[in-house]
Formats: C-alpha cells, structure tokens, sequence
C-alpha cells in the first residue's frame, strides 16, 4: 500500500491544512470523481456529521454591569462608609455625610442644585416622582415646578429619615441613580474628609456580569451580541452574550494596553451566579463561528487536486478500491474540516495522510 505525500492548501483551510505534512496532491485533476484503482491509502477515517464550532477560551470573573464612581456634591466628613456588598434601593441611605444621610433616589438627571419652591426643572419632576414612589405625594400633582404642595412632601419625607423638616432639598442631600445600585466598593472610610473631586463609593447595576479579557487579535469577538458559554466557578455552566466593552480599573489596572476588557450578560440573569465565590475565576468560551449538523473529516484527509480545473478532494475507499471524488470545503474547528460533494454520505470511508 502506497503512502499519501505531498502538501494541503485551500479556503479558510489553509493554515490548518498547510501544516499537515502528509496530505496528497492528486494528479488526476478531471472534473467529478477520478479512478484510484486499487491503490489503497495506509490510513482511513470515516465522514462523520456533527456540529463545528470556532472558539476560544479565557478566564473571567464574577462583577457587576455598568460601574460609576458616586462623588460628594458637597465637602464634608464621612459618618457613616458605604457598606461594600450591599444593594441600595430608592429612599435608602448611600452613605452619611457630617451625620446626614445621602439618600439614593431613581431618575437620569444629577443632582446639581438645591431645590426650593420656584425652582422648575427636570431634577424637580424627578424628585416630585421619587416622593410620590415613597408614599409621601398626597396632593401632589406631579410636575417640574417646586411649589408649596411639593414642600409640603419633603417636609413629610425629611421627618421620616429625623431631619430638620427645612422643605428644601439642599445640594448633596440626595444622588439620583437610574435604578438600584450595588456597591461594589467604598471608596472614602469613616473620618475621610470628601470632596466634589473625591469618589465616596463605586456603584453598579445590581445585573450580574462575567468580565473577561482578550487581546487586540480576538478584536472580532468582542463584539456586541457574540454568544458565550461561561463555566462558572461552581462548574456550572451559563449561556450568555457580549453586552460590550469596559475600561480596565481598580484591580485591572495592570492590564496590558492592547487587551480588551468586555462584559458578558448572563441568559440566566441574577439567578445564573447565586451561590457562586465571585473571587474564584470562571471560564468563558467565546464561539465566534458555528456550524450545525455538516459532514466532516480530518483536515489531513483533503486532497489539492492538480490540473485545469484544480479544486480539492477525497479518497474514497470502498472494499478494495478507491477513487478520488471532488468536493468543497467549508469551516475548520479542532482539526477538522466541513466537505460537502454530491457523492458525500455520512458513513463513508475516506484515506487520510500519515506521518
């Protein structure tokens, strides 16, 4: 029995074929399926289907979407830190400024001014909403204008966290946030002196994420939307996509220039990491091409066909016999490689190259 020499080239195999040293080059070259009498390869391996998928796996860990650092609006000396860990929901206290609580209220607009009666505005009608929320709105009606009905409510609000019922809102009373937050880290200690250019604390979504990061070559898979399988420290396992880049801080700073942070959203949302140690690493698969249901075989088992019409091939071994028949490749994943041809069938034997 002969053995297969020669070289692979071919499509989006050819790095993967072109390091197998033992592949054929045929002479035969014709159109459809070509004679190979009864010359017999020294190796076989049988046309599987099956599912090819193009990954690459990297650690990442447990964290939380969308950090932001939460400034003082106001100078003063931390009472009462931030509680690290803890989900912080509207009309619930951040942290305490001078012995004055800074209570978390929901809207987009900051808080960038005190409010009093007169004052119009958006960061009014939010804060007319939050009070309504609360259960302090009785006669308000809600809009952007800070009149006596909205006094009245603060007034009302401020007695139930024992403060002076003063019925203005002053400058660093409140932080408005889009929604609850988790706090991910405090920022200034007890006794700190804090500042408008100081963070107090680093918040978060409280929607868990997995972050992973990948260099500047996998660029591709970073983008938005690209599916995801994450092992978790558990072991079990999370289906999930990219929902986008980061920059690199806190503990990363030491990440190399040319890496690219990303986030990844769980399918399974919060439920998906109960339990889970988020200091321990999880793995994250990144699959950036897949294939369903198609035939394969060994890249070594593909033939560069010589002749007008070129192309590429397998040998087809049947009893004693083989023949070469023309196909067309497609996707390669873990050494093997897509075929498909009119006379390809799930079963078939086909020769393969040996060292």
């Amino acid at each position: 029995m002969k053995r297969r020499t020669g070289f692979l080239i071919g499509g989006a195999a050819v790095t993967a074929m072109a390091s197998v040293a033992g592949a054929l080059v045929y002479g035969g070259g014709g159109a459809g399926a070509k004679d190979g009498g009864s010359a017999l390869p020294s190796a076989t391996a049988t046309i599987i289907r099956t599912d090819l998928v193009q990954s690459k796996t990297v650690d990442g860990r447990i964290d939380f979407a969308r950090r932001r650092a939460v400034k003082s609006a106001v100078a003063g000396t931390v009472t009462v830190p931030a509680r690290e860990g803890a989900t912080v929901t509207r009309g619930q206290a951040l942290y305490e400024l001078d012995d004055k609580p800074v209570t978390l209220l929901y809207g987009p607009v900051p808080a960038f001014r005190e409010m009093k009666v007169g004052d119009r505005g958006s960061d009014v009608l939010q804060l007319e909403r939050n009070l309504v929320a609360l259960g302090y709105g009785q006669g308000l009606y809600v809009d952007p204008r800070f009149d006596k009905a909205t006094e009245a409510a603060v007034k009302r609000w401020q007695t139930s966290l024992n403060r002076t019922p003063t019925g203005r809102v002053g400058k660093g009373d409140v932080v408005f946030q889009p929604e609850q937050v988790a706090v991910v880290r405090a920022d200034a200690a007890l006794a700190d002196q804090v500042g408008p250019d100081a963070a107090v604390l680093t918040v978060a979504s409280t929607e868990p994420v997995v972050r992973a990061r990948l260099d500047q070559a996998d660029a591709s898979l970073t983008t938005k939307g690209t599916r995801v399988v994450v092992t978790l420290p558990s072991g079990a396992t999370q289906r999930g996509r990219v929902a986008g880049t980061v920059q690199p801080e806190g503990s990363e700073e030491t990440t190399p220039q040319n890496d690219i942070t990303v986030e990844i959203a769980l399918d399974g949302g919060a439920s998906a990491v109960s339990g889970e140690d988020a200091k321990a690493t999880a793995s994250v698969k990144f699959v950036s091409e897949s294939r369903k249901g198609v035939l394969v075989v060994p890249v070594e088992a593909v033939v560069a066909l010589r002749g007008a019409d070129g192309g590429y091939g397998l040998q087809l071994v049947e009893g004693s016999t083989s023949r070469m028949v023309r196909v067309e490749t497609g996707m390669t994943a873990d050494g093997r490689i897509e075929v498909s041809g009119p006379r390809l069938e799930e079963g078939l034997k086909v020769g393969t190259a040996t060292e």
